[in-house]
């Protein structure tokens, strides 16, 4: 993977881009990220992270004005420097591949490390730039054509969650190294992995919404993209049936499996690829895997219905200006069902923090406490648009969450306290869980000290890792993990926005 990655990351995004440079020359980034490059800033040392600019994958003039600007305004230099090497990093080194043409361009934006495109990863890698596509046509093509792109895969293959570089963009598909046995059978030269995940929908539909919100392009409308709205229509349909045949009793033939040969459980589905029961009636929406691309025990997961609920109401929006206004009432319908749901199933009585949000549940009663660093989550629901910052209930997850004896996966270490998973281990925390505590929290010494711990745990290397060990910054997995990048780089904006007291030069 590493000697494919050499290869391509800089050599066959299109010429649109008017790149004028020996791909040969360019560093493989990935090695790249693992060492310091000057100059250094901020009492930290960090480096500068970006590549040469002729080795940029995408250029925008708006992104680079807002780092300036940025920059500009931040007193603590160790954050200004990662957020001048975080957030031009999707645009640096995963734009994979690009048309800008004028009617229906196409841009394909890979994970990072891996040379996929995953739906929410890269949708998630997008979202700070959105609010300047207004000014800036060119990334305003580019995220155009990442949705048009997204479209195409998902009206092919709408239960996988990551997919190979399209065929007419002429760059070669990678296998993944598994052996998986899925239903709906897929086509492995245009689907990269097929983890049927609730949030990928949902990632497309905001992605489609900030962008048409912020641009108020109405050529987002295509028949291609209706026709990606209605197929999610369709899973949310299917997905949303019990387990048991309410007349006869016996189990229903499901319309997703996966079975995956490998010794972790978190990779395959039980009862031969369908997952654990779930009850009828009960208004929520299956999702085989979690955003962390790891197996829901009980698949009822309650921040992925979370966000899609508020998805589905930006999406009657959209649909009502498009004159859609059948599928406007579609879309509303399920945002009220679902939303019924998580009242009637998702709220639940906790021993110690009282009512709260559950992660998942099945419809029977049961229900798991826990949270995973990865979005959607408990702890990000005010940042999805799901409650408010003060919502009670929230505020009793929150601590839950943010405990380890309500959240068996936050983690406490010398270095570092925060929110992990089973997806990297019992020793390592995600930084993007400490940065979406820090989003949805108003308390200014949690978000400061939060700041502090964030900029440290790069170990100096400047941009912001997929978790690390709590006991040493040293040890962590990724070197560079673009989503987090961006998702570091909306705090800052967010909180010069919002607490502009905490972070800029006192004058």
């Amino acid at each position: 993977m590493i000697a494919f990655w050499s290869l391509f990351l800089f050599f066959s995004v299109s010429l649109a881009n008017s790149f004028d440079f020996a791909w040969k020359s360019c560093p493989n980034f990935k090695d790249f990220s693992t060492r310091k490059h000057f100059p250094l800033a901020g009492s930290l040392k960090l480096p500068f992270q970006r590549p040469v600019q002729a080795c940029r994958t995408f250029h925008s003039k708006e992104v680079e004005q807002t780092i300036d600007d940025v920059k500009s305004r931040l007193a603590d230099e160790d954050l200004a420097r990662l957020f001048e090497n975080c957030m031009p990093n999707t645009l640096d080194t995963t734009i994979r591949w690009h048309e800008d043409h004028p009617d229906h361009p196409q841009t394909l934006v890979i994970t990072g490390d891996i040379p996929a495109e995953w739906i929410r990863d890269s949708a998630n890698q997008l979202a700070p730039y959105l609010p300047l596509v207004k000014s800036d046509r060119p990334l305003s093509s580019l995220i155009l054509g990442a949705i048009q792109t997204q479209a195409e895969m998902l009206i092919q293959f709408p239960y996988c969650n990551a997919f190979q570089p399209p065929k007419q963009s002429h760059i070669g598909g990678n296998d993944n190294g598994q052996s998986d046995r899925v239903t709906p059978a897929y086509d492995p030269q245009v689907v990269f992995e097929c983890k049927y995940e609730l949030d990928s929908l949902a990632a497309f539909l905001k992605l489609s919404y900030n962008y048409w919100f912020y641009s108020k392009d109405s050529s987002i409308f295509s028949p291609k993209w209706v026709s990606t709205v209605q197929v999610i229509f369709r899973v949310l349909e299917e997905q949303s049936t019990s387990t048991f045949d309410p007349d006869t009793g016996f189990p229903k033939n499901p319309v997703y499996t996966f079975l995956r040969q490998t010794d972790s459980g978190t990779e395959t589905l039980g009862l031969s690829g369908r997952g654990f029961p779930l009850n009828k009636n009960s208004s929520l929406i299956r999702t085989a895997f979690r955003p962390s691309d790891d197996t829901s025990i009980l698949q009822y997961l309650i921040p992925a219905n979370a966000m899609m609920v508020v998805e589905l109401s930006h999406l009657h929006e959209m649909l009502q200006v498009a004159g859609h206004a059948d599928l406007a009432k579609i879309a509303m319908s399920w945002a009220n069902k679902i939303s019924n749901g998580i009242r009637e199933h998702g709220i639940v009585d906790h021993p110690k923090f009282g009512k709260v949000y559950a992660y998942e549940v099945d419809g029977y009663g049961s229900a798991i406490f826990m949270d995973d660093a990865n979005i959607p989550s408990l702890l990000s629901l005010p940042y999805l648009g799901y409650v408010e910052r003060d919502d009670p209930i929230y505020l009793n997850t929150r601590k839950m969450v943010l405990s380890p004896e309500g959240n068996p996966y936050y983690l406490k270490g010398t270095v570092i306290a925060g929110i992990g998973g089973p997806h990297i281990g019992l020793r390592n925390v995600w930084p993007m869980s400490l940065i979406v505590q820090a989003l949805t929290s108003d308390d200014d010494n949690e978000i400061l000290s939060l700041l502090q711990t964030i900029k440290r745990s790069t170990n100096n290397l400047g941009l912001m890792h997929e978790s690390v060990d709590v006991t040493s910054f040293a040890r962590y997995t990724r070197s560079w993990f673009s989503w987090a990048n961006s998702l570091y780089s909306e705090l800052i904006i967010d909180l010069l926005e919002r607490k502009p007291h905490l972070l800029e030069k006192k004058h």
